[in-house]
This record gives structure tokens, C-alpha cells and sequence, in this order.
């Protein structure tokens, strides 16, 4: 049986560019969906978080003020409840090793972005999982996660690899707009990632060799498939 980590951020804040605070956590529609497909199809899941915080689910992601339908909200909370006692108890980031599972899989919501880019165990986790071969999956804002894989010689461990977020386009229409801290796609371009986005609210996925990576919320369900039939490839 195939086995994932799946690395969800615990934070409930984001600062914004005008230092004030944003209450944030992870979309549930990513976990909730991305969770749901891989479990449907044998694969044993395990949730990590840093310092094994309680993960936030990012209020707005499981109401209409957040584009979320409200039967998806209802369904989406419902396997989230499912799910109560292993977010209750994630594992602790710092002490799991690439090396125990096949992949790795970050959703998104704008939590990755206040703490997820910028852990050093994370960064450690992936340029592990990485040069081994084995699959780095990245959802929407989970992309901003990649932003911690930076060697001690400032070498981007992604650089010049194809990938895909919740872009700059979105960000704007739909997301924090100018107030963000900073632009996910903007800050992979910077690192020399190769950024390929597609129309904003659309389902796409990026495959680039072991890194699989989904644009947005729209993008769940196809970018749980992808790794899966990655990991039977």
C-alpha cells in the first residue's frame, strides 16, 4: 500500500503588506477532496503540521462568501469531521523523514504562506523527498510551501523545475489582492521556477517528472489523481 504525508499549515493568521492580521488556515475543499481521492483508492494518508499544531480550517472555505456552493461546504465539512481525531493529533513536521513515504502532498489555502514557506524542517523534508524520486505534490497556495527548499548556498531546490499555483491573476480577482504579503507565483518566478498558469478558475495540473503541482481549488480532485497515477507509474 502506497503511503503520503500530507503537510497541512497551522497557521490561523496571515500578516498583511499593511501589518495587520488575516484570519487564515487551509482551504477544506483541498484537504477534504485531495484526502477523500487518495484515501477511495487504498493509499494511507498521514497529516503533518508544524509543531503538530492543531491545523485552522480557513473559515471562508466552507461558506458562499468564500465561492464555496453551499451543498460543497456542507459535504466538504463533513469529511472534514471524518477526519477529526488525525487533525486533532497530526504529526509533528520536524520529526517525519521523506524516506517513510512515497510522497508528499501540500494543500493550500493562504496558511502555507505565513509559516509553511518558511520552515527549515519542511525545506529539509522536501530537497529530501526530492532528490530521491519521490513525488512533491503541491496545491494552489500549497506551492508557497516550495519557497522553504532553499540549500544554506541559496540554491532553489525547484529552480528551472515546471510548476503550477494559485497565480497572480486569481490572487487579484478572487484572493487577497494588493493586501497580500506577496504573490506565490511571482516568488517561485523569482527563484527561477518555471511557472505555468492556466485560466484562472480552471482546473490544471503541472507534471514535471516527481513534481506534481495543481493551480487552485478547482484543480483538487485532478491534482489527488495525478499522484496517484504517479505512484502506479
Amino acid at each position: 500500500m502506497a503511503k503520503i504525508l500530507m503537510i497541512v499549515s497551522a497557521a490561523d493568521s496571515l500578516t498583511l503588506a499593511n501589518g495587520t492580521a488575516h484570519p487564515t488556515g487551509y482551504w477544506a475543499e483541498e484537504v477534504a477532496a485531495s484526502h477523500e481521492v487518495l484515501r477511495d483508492a487504498g493509499v494511507e494518508v498521514d497529516i503533518a503540521t508544524p509543531g503538530g499544531a492543531r491545523p485552522t480550517v480557513d473559515p471562508i472555505s466552507l461558506n458562499e462568501s468564500g465561492g464555496v456552493a453551499a451543498a460543497d461546504a456542507k459535504r466538504f465539512g463533513a469529511y472534514l469531521d471524518s477526519l477529526t481525531d488525525e487533525l486533532a493529533k497530526p504529526l509533528v513536521l520536524a520529526d517525519v523523514s521523506a524516506a517513510d513515504y512515497d510522497a508528499v502532498y501540500i494543500p493550500g489555502g493562504h496558511g502555507p504562506m505565513a509559516d509553511l514557506a518558511h520552515d527549515a524542517d519542511l525545506g529539509r523534508l522536501l530537497d529530501e523527498a526530492n532528490g530521491a524520486g519521490r513525488i512533491v505534490a503541491a496545491l494552489c497556495h500549497g506551492p508557497a510551501a516550495l519557497l522553504s527548499a532553499v540549500r544554506e548556498n541559496g540554491e532553489f531546490v525547484f529552480a528551472d523545475r515546471k510548476l503550477t499555483t494559485f497565480t497572480d491573476e486569481e490572487e487579484h480577482q478572487g484572493g487577497l489582492g494588493d493586501a497580500s504579503p506577496y504573490f506565490v507565483e511571482a516568488k517561485l518566478r523569482e527563484l527561477g521556477a518555471v511557472v505555468e498558469a492556466g485560466p484562472a478558475w480552471t482546473s490544471k495540473v503541472v507534471v514535471d517528472g516527481n513534481l506534481i503541482t495543481g493551480q487552485n481549488p478547482q484543480s483538487s480532485v485532478d491534482t489527488a489523481k495525478q499522484v496517484l497515477a504517479a505512484l502506479k507509474s
